[in-house]
């Protein structure tokens, strides 16, 4: 999947319009437009600018399974689109009621969006 499809991608599942993303990123709504379209080629730094507003990084913006488990994996989809803030309480919920336990997560270092720990979808969650 090219770079304009790929943004487009994700900025649909986390529900931002052209203008949203572009006023996040501090990009112009025609040149992200013109982006997502293939007219043109954002540079490194403008594509770290995007993925940044896509709560994402840009590790994570190429990798291929990424698309996959977000349509596979409605939960991880809605996770998503939540802010920073809502998935911090949503953890906090699960840690006062007792669902997620330190010690029963993965110990593994992965920037997957499907592991809490450590991810750049998640960068407040750490245990």
């Amino acid at each position: 999947m090219d770079i304009g499809t790929r943004i487009s991608f994700f900025r649909n599942k986390k529900q931002y319009s052209v203008n949203r993303l572009a006023t996040l990123a501090g990009i112009s709504q025609s040149y992200l437009r013109d982006v997502e379209l293939g007219k043109k080629n954002p540079t490194v730094e403008v594509l770290s600018y995007i993925c940044d507003a896509l709560d994402l990084s840009l590790r994570d913006f190429f990798d291929d399974t990424l698309e996959s488990r977000f349509c596979q994996d409605p939960l991880l989809a809605r996770i998503y689109r939540m802010s920073p803030e809502q998935r911090n309480a949503l953890l906090q919920f699960f840690r006062l009621h007792g669902s997620i336990r330190p010690a029963a997560l993965p110990h593994r270092k992965s920037s997957s969006p499907l592991y809490l720990t450590e991810s750049p979808l998640y960068p407040s969650t750490r245990w």
